[in-house]
């Protein structure tokens, strides 16, 4: 069977019952990865003793890093860093994949060398039941900032990347215990184009009470205003580009502000929407052309 350089992270935390799914759908592929690399983020159940049967069962190179709990971006750098090819793909342990996911993102972007990250359509369950999605989160190719900034549009089980890119952005915002996705897909998609391989090649799990984004679904608007906070304070935008995040800044802070006041968190609601005018005077400062914008 042939292979390819990827090295596959699948960070997992508590999920014993559905790891192993995840696993059997990276051996199960029709092109094998370089390596499986398994980062247990400090898991108190018996993910140690599902991690020892795989490894006995591996079918490709199995590493299992250990770490004490410090969330999912601390998990995935662990991985990151200890990967050893140039390609590396993702996989959350609730997820799983469809047999020729490898096989053709990696051929696509070999003959589509211009791009150096890909996604994929993915199919979203709700406890087993097939969900329908918004049009508003179906994955698009090409230039997806726009998308980025409104919500998070790339599915991290998805992805497959060229691991040189972490050089240039950085890796996960281990700050961030949620959104740490969308921190990421701000930062390359800012500069580099996604190349969509328009196939359902991903199964997405959703629903369930131990998902970072329904335990931290409260607290997601701060950290994605916090993520565009960092994108506007930097220098990698260009006019348009700082533009359009203004435009996404103002709306998440005036509806997060205004909510805040609503219940009565007057000083935390007046803090958050005195940054408006705020980033608006640095963006000019910036770029002096969009003041007739703002004024508009």
């Amino acid at each position: 069977m042939n292979k390819c350089p990827v090295s596959v992270i699948i960070p997992t935390y508590n999920r014993s019952s559905l790891l192993s799914r995840a696993v059997e759908s990276v051996f199960c592929q029709t092109m094998q990865c370089a390596e499986l690399v398994i980062v247990d983020d400090g898991s108190t159940d018996n993910t140690q003793e599902i991690l020892r049967k795989l490894s006995t069962a591996s079918q490709v190179p199995l590493r299992v890093c250990l770490q004490k709990n410090r969330g999912p971006a601390a998990a995935r750098n662990l991985g990151v860093q200890r990967a050893e090819y140039p390609y590396i793909a993702f996989l959350d342990s609730d997820d799983h994949w469809h047999k020729r996911k490898l096989e053709r993102q990696y051929n696509s972007l070999v003959e589509n060398s211009d791009y150096r990250i890909s996604h994929t359509q993915e199919k979203w369950l709700r406890r087993g039941q097939h969900l329908n999605k918004k049009i508003k989160h179906l994955p698009r190719h090409g230039d997806i900032f726009d998308h980025c900034l409104q919500l998070c549009a790339v599915g991290m089980s998805t992805v497959m990347m060229q691991r040189e890119l972490f050089s240039q952005v950085g890796l996960f915002d281990e700050s961030l215990r949620c959104c740490e996705d969308y921190d990421l897909w701000l930062r390359i998609s800012c500069r580099h184009h996604f190349l969509l391989v328009d196939e359902p090649l991903t199964v997405k799990e959703g629903g369930r009470e131990d998902q970072v984004s329904v335990q931290y679904r409260q607290g997601m608007d701060r950290m994605r205003i916090a993520s565009l906070r960092k994108l506007l304070d930097g220098d990698v935008l260009s006019c348009r580009q700082h533009r359009l995040a203004l435009a996404e800044f103002r709306n998440k802070v005036t509806i997060f502000g205004k909510g805040c006041l609503k219940h009565h968190k007057e000083e935390l609601g007046t803090m958050y929407l005195e940054l408006i005018p705020k980033y608006e005077k640095m963006a000019v400062d910036k770029f002096p052309l969009l003041e007739e914008a703002l004024d508009g």
